[in-house]
This record gives C-alpha cells, structure tokens and sequence, in this order.
C-alpha cells in the first residue's frame, strides 16, 4: 500500500509523508526536480544591493513570484522564467520595463539582444552565486526570515567594498572582493 503510494509521491500527497508541510516539488526542466522552496531576489542594478528577497515552495513558477520582488520603477533584468506573458502583463500595469531573456523556442527570440541582456545581467548574477543553495529550516516563515538574514549579511558586506571604493581604500579579504 505504501509501495503504491510511493509510486505516485507528488505535491498533493508530498504532506503526507514529508517532514516540512509546506515544502514542495519544484522542476528546472524535465530531468532536474528538488524539494523544498525557491528563492526570488531584486538587486539593484546601481549599487548591488539586495533589494527585496522572496521565498515561495518550489512549486510556483518564476512568473507567480515576480510580483512579490518587483521594483516600484525603471527596468528589469530577468531570466528566462520571466518571460511569460504574466510577467509581462504585471510589469506593464506597474509601468516596468521587461528585459526577460527569451527561451529558445519563443517567437521574436533575438540572440544579439539577449546577450547584451545577459551582459548587463552578468555582475549581478554573483549576488545569486554567494546564496546557499540548501535550506536549513522546516517552513516558510523560518526560511523567508533565513534569507533575510543573508539579504542583511550581504548587503552589509557590500556596503563595506562600496565604502572602500568611494574613499580609495582596498578591501583584500575574499569576502570583499566584487
């Protein structure tokens, strides 16, 4: 019986068996699932700075976690799972200008255009590199306060390179290097 049920673990019966209640599956693409929750973050494109973090379960896509990092103005520099037509409706009646790299197979994909999005993209994806991949904590209120903490911690650290910067001084420690 539980053999059975094993078979077909998914996000409607995943409460049944799993240890955190709120965690769920979540997909990449069609060979690389998780368990647990996804992480949606703003950065400032001027300064680095961690502007709004978001953590939903793993189950929402990209698009659905938009709204909760979204900025108030200006432009918005995003992947491929902020292409969809959600984001775009959001982004337009907030007045936001959509800078979402194309997926392969969508109409008017520019390749030319998508790499300069990528260029302007590339200092800031360090912000996600620095992130913990893995959560420590059961429940999403625990794991949103959990990256708050790192969106603290972060944004303290660049502080500390952009203070040094602005008076001349060299930060040598790895933590300080941008």
């Amino acid at each position: 019986m539980i053999a059975e049920k094993l078979a077909v673990l998914n996000n409607q019966n995943i409460a049944d068996f799993a240890t955190d209640k709120e965690a769920r599956f979540g997909a990449k693409s069609k060979k690389k699932f998780w368990f647990g929750y996804k992480k949606h973050v703003s950065v400032d494109m001027q300064s680095g700075l961690i502007n709004k973090v978001a953590i939903t379960s793993a189950e929402v896509i990209d698009s659905k976690g938009f709204k909760n990092v979204m900025p108030k103005q200006g432009a918005v520099y995003a992947d491929k799972g902020y292409c969809d037509k959600n984001v775009q409706m959001v982004a337009k009646a907030n007045n936001l200008h959509l800078c979402a790299i194309k997926k392969n197979n969508m109409k008017g994909k520019n390749r030319d255009l998508d790499r300069f999005y990528s260029s302007i993209r590339a200092p800031y994806e360090r912000v996600f590199a620095h992130c913990n991949k893995r959560t420590r904590y059961r429940g999403l209120v625990k794991n949103q306060f959990h990256a708050f903490m790192q969106t603290i911690a972060f944004n303290l650290k660049r502080l500390v390179v952009l203070m040094a910067k602005n008076s001349g001084l060299t930060v040598n420690h790895p933590a300080f290097i941008t």
